[in-house]
């Protein structure tokens, strides 16, 4: 096998992005301090955050950086220049702001965030591609990249336009590897045919694969009984070639437990395992679910205020886990707090901001449709 950076780092990525929280919202830097521990007595090294993970870089300070000596971790930051950014210098501004909040001289990994096909248009405007690179020669970053949610033809454009990214990050998993607009395997297929090596974001869709139906669960259990859906999940990205490492969003000490119980002695999936896969993707694409993570990029310019995230998760209880009187519940308790889908005024913000592709507008309609009824 062709030798690619960070073939030796291990297989199991720390994502920053859904840390727990206490009950006043602020990040339980007790419990991520824990979390962190477990993580790296177990050999894993790689932590992920970004500049718009609110406080993440600042709980990734105290749990990880003023705990662990740095030469222990590797640590990647993003710069993003589709939120709270108006102009070239507010976005290359977050490097150093981002190096202040996580305590650090250097990140190892720096990646333009989030690009698209209705965003990238900023990051050539803005000159953040040969931003990246100044860096690396200053010694701010180790090395750079980009983070896609894109089509492939664009993904296979910025590749040949910029052939000196180091890496890629990507969204991977078995329920989008063929999907139509998410085209996680094409995807895949353009970084690798640029030899470019690959860390997973998303591989148990926004915990969507970490509870899945009960049709999964079932066929999961029957191929194995003491293995977790979500260790399905990641194994089926981590086995990909080219990987660098696959990000897990951890939130609560059991989720480490399990990642590390499955990912310390890394085994790829078999064929036979892999034709469980194909049957559990044949599940899902029979299902009309929505599918959206909840990554709450939708909700940082609503005008509304709408938390559509938490709206489609009501509906798709009703439809991928046949619970019709809890989605019903879950939305009306919504409606108690603010404005929830009839609210919308289909200003379209949110849909250039999802990095699934959802039609928000369409699917809020029919959800405000539904919970009439």
């Amino acid at each position: 096998m062709e030798r690619y950076l960070g073939e030796s780092t291990p297989k199991l990525g720390f994502g920053m992005m859904r840390l727990p929280k206490l009950p006043d919202d602020s990040f339980d830097v007790a419990q991520i301090s824990q979390m962190v521990d477990l993580f790296m007595d177990a050999g894993m090294t790689y932590f992920d955050t970004a500049f718009v993970y609110i406080g993440s870089e600042e709980a990734t300070r105290k749990s990880l950086v003023e705990r662990h000596s740095r030469d222990s971790f590797t640590l990647t930051s993003k710069l993003n220049a589709s939120f709270g950014a108006s102009n070239a210098e507010d976005a290359r501004r977050e490097l150093e702001i981002s190096l202040e909040r996580a305590g650090v001289d250097w990140f190892d990994y720096y990646l333009l965030h989030a690009i698209q096909d209705d965003n990238v248009d900023k990051y050539n405007e803005y000159g953040l591609w040969d931003y990246v690179r100044e860096q690396k020669k200053a010694g701010l970053v180790r090395h750079w990249g980009f983070s896609f949610h894109g089509s492939p033809e664009l993904l296979d454009k910025l590749l040949t336009e910029h052939p000196d990214a180091e890496l890629v990050q990507l969204q991977l998993n078995y329920a989008d590897w063929e999907h139509p607009r998410i085209a996680s395997r094409r995807c895949y297929e353009v970084a690798r045919s640029h030899n470019k090596p690959v860390v997973v974001m998303e591989p148990v869709k926004g915990g969507l694969l970490s509870d899945p139906v009960p049709q999964i669960r079932e066929l999961f259990a029957s191929a194995d009984p003491g293995a977790s859906p979500s260790s399905w999940a990641i194994r089926f990205a981590a086995s990909l070639d080219g990987i660098l490492t696959v990000l897990s969003g951890m939130s609560t000490l059991g989720q480490v437990r399990d990642n590390i119980s499955y990912m310390k002695d890394f085994r790829p999936l078999s064929d036979s395992e892999l034709k469980v896969i194909e049957k559990a993707r044949g599940i899902l694409d029979s299902i009309d679910s929505i599918p959206c993570t909840g990554c709450r990029y939708c909700m940082k310019g609503c005008p509304m205020e709408i938390p559509i995230p938490r709206i489609f998760a009501a509906r798709n209880r009703q439809l991928m886990w046949n619970q019709p009187e809890k989605g019903a519940e879950d939305y009306r308790a919504l409606a108690e707090k603010g404005n929830v889908a009839d609210a919308c005024i289909g200003c379209g913000q949110c849909e250039s901001a999802c990095p699934q592709g959802i039609d928000v507008i369409d699917r809020l309609a029919e959800c405000a449709e539904h919970f009439k009824k």
